[in-house]
């Protein structure tokens, strides 16, 4: 019960305190009298606002300590006058603005990608350091490091508690995004390990999406971004086999998608706009009308990436609108857009590169190319899963000839 409230008591008690480091302590520090006061008291009928209302007590004393009363009484005595707290939310979309505020701070773009996605798993989705740490396979202390270094930064830079607007809060906005949609792709995809997938991860970020476009429902880009990882999830349960192996999209259940999902990317794609997530959704949208893999629009798609790779020009995104147009209009047509891309200094260690132009190649026939490219692409991956997946491929073709 304190995860899921946790995120709330943070937010409500920096609006005091405004330090985010200090807010994580005290809402601890309620949590720690609730386990003390509760197996003598009994659970109260209201165990959420209990716990926000002591750390709210506690921050107001934390504040009293700490400055004269009459000095720091007109900065917060409104939370003074008002200690109990509001009545918890009836319904999910029913959350204040101080969690809005939480969610800025801990992406705010003075720290480093890695700090704010650590911070923000920390402090908005309630994992704990060894959870992280086990997600992105980095070592315990070094993330609990990143924590406290990240809450130092803040402080040091004076970053205020609030909701930017204008120029700023489009800048803050894109590094909110940009997180949840890194945090989503490491569980969708994981650059290292044994498991392809680590779903708990897309269920964070997916959670945290929902919650963004609750509490900024008129802003475009947050609804495409949370129809993108929608369409996404749906297919989590298909992506692997019973072992753990990775399952082509062509070879996925797509009775096994998962129809509510999809319901509702379709309705967060209504509401969104033709910004870079917006677009990405409208492809992921794409697969999902398909009812079979044979029934892709693969030339809207094709279009589609068209439109993203103009809008945010990343040889990323023309690795994927070649593999697009190779579906629409065959791999003849796909192979010197590969090519070009063989320069690019973003791809040089990508192991997609090499195994895309593999399937290019094997489609085309030409079997020992193709298995060479895959098992470059073997050597680069750092994913156990893909790397059995793409040297399988390349056992089943034939040797370079000498």
């Amino acid at each position: 019960m304190f995860r899921i409230e946790s995120a709330r008591i943070i937010a409500g008690v920096t609006r005091i305190v405004r330090d985010v480091g200090i807010a994580e302590e005290l809402a601890q520090d309620a949590l720690v009298a609730a386990l003390e006061q509760w197996p003598l008291s009994g659970v109260p009928d209201r165990p959420g606002a209990w716990l926000m209302a002591t750390a709210k007590h506690r921050a107001v004393d934390l504040v009293r300590r700490r400055e004269t009363y009459a000095r720091k009484l007109a900065e917060v005595g409104r939370t003074l006058e008002d200690v109990p707290p509001p009545a918890e939310p009836t319904a999910p979309d029913d959350i204040d603005d101080d969690l809005l505020r939480l969610v800025f701070t801990a992406c705010h773009p003075v720290l480093a990608t890695e700090a704010r996605i650590a911070l923000t798993l920390r402090l908005v989705g309630g994992l704990t350091t060894q959870e992280i740490a086990r997600a992105f396979l980095a070592s315990e202390p070094t993330v609990a490091q990143r924590i406290v270094r990240a809450k130092r930064a803040l402080a040091k830079a004076g970053v205020p508690y609030e909701v930017p607007y204008g120029a700023d809060r489009e800048q803050r906005l894109a590094s909110v995004l940009e997180v949840i949609y890194l945090i989503f792709n490491e569980g969708y995809a994981a650059t290292a390990g044994d498991d392809l997938l680590r779903p708990a991860l897309c269920e964070d970020a997916l959670r945290l999406a929902r919650v963004l476009t609750a509490l900024m429902p008129k802003e475009s880009e947050v609804h495409g971004l949370c129809a993108l990882l929608e369409f996404q999830a749906s297919r989590t349960a298909t992506r692997t086999g019973p072992d753990g192996e990775p399952v082509l999209l062509a070879d996925q259940n797509r009775a096994r998608w998962n129809r509510l999902l999809i319901r509702r990317g379709v309705d967060a794609l209504h509401r969104a706009g033709t910004g870079p997530y917006s677009l990405q959704a409208a492809i992921a949208g794409c697969h999902a009308a398909a009812v079979r893999y044979e029934d892709t629009d693969w030339a809207t798609i094709a279009a589609l990436y068209g439109r993203l790779v103009r809008l945010v020009p990343s040889p990323v995104v023309e690795l994927n609108r070649a593999v697009a147009v190779s579906m629409a209009e065959g791999p003849a047509a796909a192979l010197p857009l590969v090519d070009a891309l063989a320069g690019e200094p973003a791809l040089r260690s990508y192991h997609l590169l090499p195994s895309v132009r593999g399937d290019l190649l094997e489609r085309l026939g030409r079997g020992p190319e193709a298995r060479a490219e895959f098992e470059r692409a073997a050597a680069l991956t750092r994913n156990a899963r893909e790397r059995d997946l793409l040297l399988a491929r390349a056992a089943a073709l034939p040797q370079v000839r000498p």
